[in-house]
């Protein structure tokens, strides 16, 4: 058979790919991630009892944008890395961004304090939980996420499964985030993104076996 005759045999009755098929995928995906991960923290933590306080502070406010910025940076990545051949442009430095921030934020309040607090200021007194609590709530959006990346065509298939981990980790960290009573921006510097980089590196390792086709 001429290769010309394969390629018209198989593309025979095949219908047109819609447009918004990964974007449709991913919105999916992100509702019952996120609602997975709301019902898990409803069920097991709560919200912090003093939230409407809390919420008068800016600090508050900073703690829940810093990991939104990288769940919407990795959502980026992570739809690009689902097409074959894209290139990430500008999105690693949408993730690096962020980060950036809240550790420059949290070298100031470091050099601004005390010696003797710094060692709290970073330490806080609920950094184990932070990093038990924020994987445990973003399995949902990572289970969502690889089902969404398994639909479409990812080759990069660790780096394609280490963005899923980091868009689940930044979600769960958001959602934690309602819980947690930390407000200094050194805790939040050093635990919340090592609490993130959990989910990131089992994305990566589940990549290649999850995100085959």
């Amino acid at each position: 058979m001429k290769t010309d005759d394969l390629v018209a045999l198989l593309a025979t009755g095949a219908g047109a790919v819609e447009g918004n098929a990964a974007a449709r995928r991913y919105a999916t995906a992100l509702g019952w991630g996120a609602f997975g991960a709301t019902l898990l923290m409803a069920i097991l933590i709560g919200v912090r009892p003093d939230i409407d306080t809390a919420a008068l502070l800016p600090m508050f406010w900073l703690k829940l944008a810093f990991p939104a910025a990288v769940a919407v940076g990795s959502l980026f990545a992570a739809s690009r890395l689902s097409r074959p051949g894209a290139r990430l442009g500008w999105t690693p430095g949408a993730l690096v961004a962020p980060v950036l921030a809240m550790w420059l934020l949290s070298a100031y309040v470091l050099l601004g304090a005390p010696p003797s607090e710094r060692v709290e200021l970073v330490m806080g007194s609920t950094w184990e939980y932070c990093l038990y609590y924020v994987p445990m709530l973003s399995a949902p959006m990572l289970i969502a996420t690889l089902w969404a990346m398994k639909g479409l065509a990812p080759t990069r298939l660790s780096l394609a499964g280490a963005a899923a981990g980091l868009l689940a980790g930044a979600i769960g960290a958001l959602i934690y985030a309602l819980h947690c009573p930390e407000m200094e921006a050194p805790f939040i510097g050093v635990w919340y993104v090592a609490a993130m980089l959990i989910p990131t590196v089992a994305g990566a390792l589940l990549g290649p076996i999850v995100l085959r086709w």
